[in-house]
């Protein structure tokens, strides 16, 4: 079932998070990689966990990277890290091979979703412990610990102790502990997946405001796809070792490469069709296709948006067979008169009830066909 409703607030939250690097136009050169994945290979076994994964993250950038349980998106976090060895492929970072470069050098922060903060120490001492296993001088480093505390929402927290912390306090000490010693690459390995949606929402848009202020890198990984959409520039959806899609939030919310992607996104009116013109022959009937679909075979994806419900008799007959309430708007369940379920959304005052019958037509622009094989 499509996740749309939790999307769109996000996606209007990301417009609130401050600025980030401005768009360039397609004649000016791409900026030079902080971080480039060259055919990245690991293998457990027969099974390769990433499998020659090619992906480069500019300066400044925030990418997030999702998938399903087992897509690799884990592995590909470790392996930049330092903490898992490549079979094969390169990580460089600044144009530098990290092959031999032990985890502890390569400059990169890391913070997973169990942050584990050490409990013998206080907020401070928490926050202090990169700039102190650098060497940073006591001064200096009190005043980055000071600095960092009030960026993440918590000034003159420093002497608090870590038990006396909240789940999102703890989240905002392990946050500032991460980028204490300036990483020049911040990894996020399912940073908030432990705290509850409402406080995930709230630090998400905040975590973005802070990497937009201080110009960090990110490389992110979660299956929480709204809160990939609300961070990230650039989202990146794995499967079985490999990137299936990379684009901008909007990018691959309105047009998912693959089934496999629609499907991962929560998309489920899929099916296949055969284009003829300007209309698509399915077995929900003829659906509007976009201009210059071309004709013959294909899987199409029909957005519940688009799923436009009238007086039965005009269009597809359907009976409604349930309702869920969606925020903004109604998700309605669908069984037609032939094929299998749909799914339309409806405004909070225009949904029908249970049990009643509708005709269903389709919009065009809400229709995107999908490349690739089926999802499997």
């Amino acid at each position: 079932m499509a996740t749309q409703p939790h999307a769109q607030p996000h996606a209007q939250r990301r417009s609130e998070a401050g600025p980030r690097p401005e768009v360039r136009s397609l004649s000016e050169p791409a900026p030079p990689a902080l971080l480039r994945l060259d055919a990245a290979t690991v293998r457990f076994g027969a099974r390769a966990a990433l499998d020659a994964v090619d992906l480069d993250v500019a300066a400044h950038e925030i990418v997030c990277v999702l998938g399903p349980s087992g897509s690799g998106k884990s592995t590909l976090l470790r392996a930049v890290a330092g903490l898992q060895r490549l079979d094969a492929g390169r990580v460089l970072l600044d144009g530098a091979d990290q092959r031999a470069v032990p985890a502890h050098r390569r400059g990169v922060g890391l913070m997973f979703q169990d942050h584990q903060l050490f409990p013998q120490r206080d907020v401070g001492g928490n926050v202090a412990f990169g700039p102190r296993m650098h060497k940073v001088p006591r001064g200096p480093r009190e005043r980055r610990v000071a600095e960092l505390l009030d960026l993440v929402g918590l000034p003159g927290a420093a002497h608090r102790s870590v038990a006396t912390l909240s789940g999102g306090e703890q989240q905002r000490v392990a946050l500032a502990r991460a980028l204490a010693p300036e990483p020049r690459l911040l990894m996020l390995d399912e940073p908030l997946g432990q705290l509850d949606r409402s406080l995930r929402e709230r630090l998400v848009v905040e975590l973005r405001q802070l990497f937009g202020r201080l110009g960090t890198t990110v490389l992110a990984v979660t299956h929480d796809q709204g809160e990939a959409f609300a961070l990230a520039d650039r989202v990146v959806v794995m499967r079985d070792g490999r990137i299936a899609q990379s684009g901008t939030p909007l990018e691959v919310w309105q047009q998912p490469a693959s089934e496999f992607v629609a499907r991962f996104l929560g998309f489920d009116n899929i099916t296949e069709g055969v284009v003829d013109g300007a209309v698509a022959d399915t077995v929900w009937g003829r659906v509007p296709v976009p201009d210059g679909t071309p004709e013959g075979p294909c899987r199409l994806l029909i957005r519940p948006a688009g799923v436009r419900l009238g007086p039965p008799g005009g269009g597809l007959g359907c009976e409604v067979v349930a309702r869920t309430f969606r925020g903004g708007h109604v998700a309605v369940m669908l069984r037609p008169e032939r094929g299998p379920a749909l799914e339309a959304e409806c405004g909070l005052r225009d949904a029908p009830a249970e049990g009643a019958r509708v005709g269903a037509a389709f919009a065009a622009e809400e229709v995107v066909v999908l490349d690739g094989p089926a999802a499997g």
